[in-house]
């Protein structure tokens, strides 16, 4: 397989390729490196969703891989409902890609099927970032607010609800969400395909499930035993910071950072620092202890 080093995600083809399980996935891939950091994407989120100006960031030490998992945007078979599965299906992605190993970078409901990766596949994956992430069976995740599922739960995209969720209120983080949104939506030839109406009730059943409080689930995930880093925004009312802090207790080789002023989309918002934290978290294999990323007061 080919990649690309110097173009940009926004300009990268979007191809497809056959996997075992009888899936073409849809994926776009740039930079260059042995070991991919596979992108995970979040909550109806397709290929279009990832913020061009992160995944160079990124790109610019390492291959970067982002896919749209099964039934999501231009990848066929029928989006399942559960996180278990999706990982399943990711597996063959994986597989298909012929490495040894791959990091993992999962966003949102994506950070929870990277924790099923790790679980079920460990020898696969060498390193975990989990963005905006919550343990399994955590009480209070039971599903999402009103006003956060209204915002992003529509039949059709919905640029305001995007920005309340993904967001905060703040001039500066109001500005960095417009800006966001007109990348995300700006490319106009080769597009990928908006996740199905079919899709995005998959994947809230998921998150439901997901979330029913079980503490049999919370000791589950403490056999993660690989380097995780964990980071959220102060604000995010879609997964409150509160269980990326309890998603990092249970985890033995964790750090967590918190991004200031910041809410679902704060590795859009703060995409140069995020990056730089995740090259430098991926880049320190010298060891199985990881060191914590640069500080910005909110470190733990």
């Amino acid at each position: 397989m080919t990649t690309t080093a110097g173009q940009s995600y926004a300009t990268a083809p979007n191809r497809l390729m056959h996997a075992s399980n009888g899936i073409d996935y849809a994926y776009r891939e740039i930079g260059t490196g042995t070991i991919p950091l596979v992108l995970l994407q979040h909550f109806r989120g397709n290929l279009e969703n990832w913020d061009p100006p992160l995944l160079d960031a990124l790109a610019s030490e390492r291959r970067v891989t982002a896919f749209d998992n099964v039934g999501i945007g231009a990848t066929t078979g029928t989006t399942p409902n559960t996180m278990e599965q999706m990982a399943h299906d990711a597996h063959f992605f994986i597989d298909a890609l012929e490495v040894p190993q791959v990091d993992i970078l999962g966003f949102s409901i994506g950070s929870f099927v990277a924790q099923e990766i790790a679980l079920t596949r460990p020898d696969v994956v060498r390193r975990l970032v989990l963005a905006s992430s919550a343990p399994r069976g955590g009480a209070g995740m039971h599903g999402w607010a009103p006003e956060v599922i209204n915002a992003v739960g529509r039949p059709e995209p919905d640029p305001g609800g995007y920005l309340d969720v993904f967001f905060t209120s703040s001039p500066a983080s109001r500005q960095a969400g417009q800006e966001a949104l007109g990348r995300i939506y700006g490319r106009t030839v080769d597009v990928d395909e908006f996740a199905s109406w079919s899709s995005r009730l998959a994947q809230y059943d998921a998150v439901c499930d997901w979330g029913i409080p079980n503490h049999a689930a919370l000791q589950r995930v403490s056999a993660i035993s690989h380097p995780v880093f964990i980071a959220n925004g102060d604000r995010d009312p879609m997964i409150l910071p509160h269980f990326s802090y309890l998603l990092a207790g249970l985890i033995p080789q964790a750090k967590i950072k918190i991004y200031p002023d910041a809410a679902h989309g704060f590795l859009f918002q703060h995409a140069t620092e995020f990056a730089a934290d995740v090259n430098a978290f991926l880049n320190d294999c010298e060891s199985d202890q990881t060191k914590a990323p640069a500080d910005s007061g909110n470190d733990v």
